[in-house]
């Protein structure tokens, strides 16, 4: 068998980035200047550490990005406060809430808070009802990246079986959706899913966001089958076990370096889309 595509996220994101850049300067000579504010609640390491990467991406290309650090006490009533203050300022075109938020607080309804012109990182009820019925909304950062990875490298999911592997509110589900409105057949499943393996086996594309590291076995997958793994866990290792996958699929995305870079890009770009909109 040859070997695989490597499907590489820095070079996607690479490219969107530099067109991001000719728009922010044409925003900046309107006088529009696209800032992001991300909202982070407690002080969870990996957490700092995400919002660290995105606002360096930010600066990078000209967005301005801020913080709003929230102690861990924080209610869920001080946190939709904040989050309604950032809706009325309009300076802010677009508001992230760190994901996961301290157990004590009803992330949902926080999410929920931020407008839909806002919602950059594609996180509302709304947003993902939007989505899903092909309405104007910013996506879910992550199922767009692995779509947007797919169209880079010119990948038809049309009439292509995909068997997504997790059913999460803002990864599993919302993908599925999309590579349904591509006219792929899509089967959602998870880890309890019983005889997944036997499952797994019959898709022409496998997303894996099931958050287990090297969950998906090489085994699992029918020859020539298309990877995208989604999953980030410690030690830097995706849901796929990625040598034995590498072996039998025709295409595959490495963690890190996959669907990551391009997730931030699209957050990035789901931003300058709406300080443009406030142009219009």
């Amino acid at each position: 068998m040859n070997e695989p595509l490597l499907m590489n996220g820095q070079e996607v994101s690479k490219a969107i980035k530099a067109k991001l850049e000719g728009d922010v300067a044409t925003l900046r000579n309107q006088g529009v200047i696209p800032k992001l504010v991300t909202v982070l609640v407690g002080d969870d390491l990996s957490s700092h550490t995400y919002v660290r990467m995105k606002a360096n991406a930010c600066e990078r290309i000209g967005i301005v990005s801020e913080q709003v650090l929230l102690p861990t006490e924080t209610s869920t009533t001080d946190l939709i406060q904040t989050i309604q203050r950032l809706n009325e300022d309009n300076s802010v075109h677009g508001i992230l809430l760190q994901h996961p938020v301290p157990s004590h607080i009803d992330e949902r309804l926080a999410f929920d808070t931020i407008t839909l012109s806002k919602d950059v990182d594609g996180v509302t009820s709304q947003g993902f009802g939007s989505t899903a019925f092909q309405l104007n909304a910013y996506p879910c950062c992550t199922p767009a990246a692995i779509m947007k990875m797919l169209d880079y490298y010119d990948i038809d999911v049309e009439g292509k079986h995909a068997v997504v592997i997790g059913r999460s509110p803002i990864l599993g589900k919302p993908v599925s959706m999309m590579l349904l409105n591509r006219h792929a057949t899509v089967t959602v499943s998870h880890s309890k899913t019983e005889r997944l393996g036997d499952i797994v086996q019959q898709a022409d594309i496998v997303v894996a966001a099931v958050g287990k590291p090297n969950f998906v076995q090489g085994e699992w997958l029918k020859p020539g089958a298309i990877v995208l793994d989604a999953g980030y866990n410690k030690g830097n290792v995706g849901d796929c076990d990625y040598e034995t996958c590498y072996q039998q699929a025709s295409a595959i995305t490495p963690v890190p370096g996959g669907v990551g870079p391009v997730t931030i890009a699209i957050l990035l770009r789901n931003t300058v889309i709406a300080a443009q909109n406030l142009t219009r």
